[in-house]
């Protein structure tokens, strides 16, 4: 499953800033109206979607979530790494050195 953008329809105001710094320009104001009268954005085309996650953050009702696809390792473990040598270094690493 690829990356996904979901918008709660009611806490949309329209504003749209979210259709204007979209990069893939897949985002649009529906036609359908919210409860409050408000043209909610809604996604043209989902599979376009990167899970950039600028929308959400440019969103001032907090009515945008993403869901950004995990992609497989581009490098092969280290060959330390893969016989379970490195192990704790690496464990330190992701969790902050801790």
């Amino acid at each position: 499953m690829g990356s996904r953008v979901a918008f709660d329809e009611e806490r949309c105001k329209g504003c749209e800033l979210c259709v204007k710094v979209c990069p893939r320009g897949i985002l649009f104001l529906s036609d359908r109206r919210n409860q409050l009268g408000y043209r909610p954005a809604a996604v043209r085309d989902m599979d376009r979607c990167t899970g950039c996650g600028i929308c959400a953050q440019m969103c001032p009702d907090l009515a945008i979530e993403v869901w950004r696809a995990r992609q497989a390792a581009a490098e092969p473990q280290a060959p330390a790494e893969a016989a379970g040598r490195g192990h704790s270094e690496a464990r330190g690493s992701q969790l902050g050195g801790v």
